[in-house]
């Protein structure tokens, strides 16, 4: 069984479910088939220098799964060829928020029993993130992982190298460098916020002035301030850009704003209450991702948003019908009364 069966003593899986796991795999490949004879406990540790208990602890979960059986005085053998081995997936998020919360549902909902995923987070570090993918080195089929690395970007490339393109799954952003084998499903961000701005222009023309409150601390994609600056010179409107809105900060009436931060979005409108401006008339808001918060606030807050649940949906569906593309998010302008 050495062709079929292979140990890694520096993995963290325990070496029992490595066996049970290569068993499997190599039923699901057609390597064994239904009827095909095994080692023995005996055989299979002195071949790989492994405890029989750890051997008898695989060999016990198969049985209970009816994998293999055990033939009195004739040993194991293979029992079922009709079982399928859940994907091991690692999702590497650069945070947490209510719309990421929103593709990690949408992924595990859509790989449903087919995938055991965990969740990491790497904080826009790029140290956290080479050990966390370090670490799991060999332990999983597929790494899903948003890239949001705003310095230093040749240096995740080459961390992203590390892992095999046949097993990367680029999400919410499309890498521009020649390590080109990944699949992702990417948001387009410098388009899809022009074209919004496009759509809203009808209901932004009531405005004197567009400000976009683009944080600094919480890094984003600058992408997005070149597609904002890039509609706001060609439609000629005048427009600011600020790093964030606390309840010191100028608010102008008859101004629009455009918020990512949903801090910001908080003290933008507590500002608009405190100086009696009426919201969707003196002040238009729109604000960024979709959240069902944001359907009822105020009668309803206008959004541009990428489709997260879309996002999660079409990652897993890459997996499950093993597709090596690269797919555009839907992005969408939610008009409500805000603006």
């Amino acid at each position: 069984m050495k062709h079929i069966l292979k140990i890694d003593a520096e993995k963290k899986m325990p070496k029992y479910l490595q066996i049970a796991q290569a068993i499997t795999h190599a039923i699901s490949v057609g390597k064994l088939k239904k009827g095909d004879p095994i080692h023995s406990i005996n055989e299979l540790s002195n071949e790989f220098l492994l405890s029989r208990d750890t051997v008898q602890k695989a060999y016990n979960l198969l049985r209970k799964k009816g994998v293999i059986i055990a033939v009195k005085g004739k040993g194991f053998y293979i029992n079922r060829t009709d079982i399928s081995t859940p994907y091991r997936i690692l999702l590497l998020f650069n945070k947490i928020s209510n719309y990421k919360k929103q593709v990690y549902n949408a992924f595990v909902q859509t790989m449903g029993e087919k995938a055991v995923v965990d969740l990491k987070i790497h904080h826009f570090n790029i140290k956290r993130l080479e050990d966390l993918i370090l670490d799991a080195e060999n332990e999983y089929d597929y790494y899903v992982l948003m890239p949001h690395f705003y310095d230093d970007e040749e240096e995740v490339y080459a961390i992203l190298k590390k892992i095999p393109g046949e097993q990367l799954i680029i999400l919410d952003k499309d890498l521009p460098y020649t390590y080109s084998k990944y699949a992702g499903v990417y948001q387009d961000f410098k388009n899809d916020i022009y074209s919004a701005l496009e759509m809203a222009k009808p209901l932004l023309n009531k405005y004197k002035k567009i400000t976009l409150v683009f944080p600094k601390i919480i890094p984003y994609p600058k992408e997005i301030l070149t597609g904002f600056k890039t509609y706001c010179l060609n439609a000629k409107f005048p427009f600011e850009i600020i790093p964030e809105i606390d309840l010191n900060t100028p608010i102008n009436s008859e101004g629009a704003y455009i918020v990512i931060e949903e801090n910001d979005l908080v003290n933008l409108i507590k500002s608009c209450q405190n100086l009696g401006y009426s919201i969707g008339t003196d002040i238009g808001i729109i604000s960024y991702n979709e959240t069902p918060l944001k359907e009822i606030l105020l009668n309803g807050i206008t959004v541009i948003s990428t489709d997260h649940q879309k996002m999660g949906e079409t990652a897993a569906r890459l997996i499950l019908e093993n597709r090596k593309e690269k797919i555009k998010n839907p992005f969408v302008f939610i008009q409500r009364n805000s603006l």
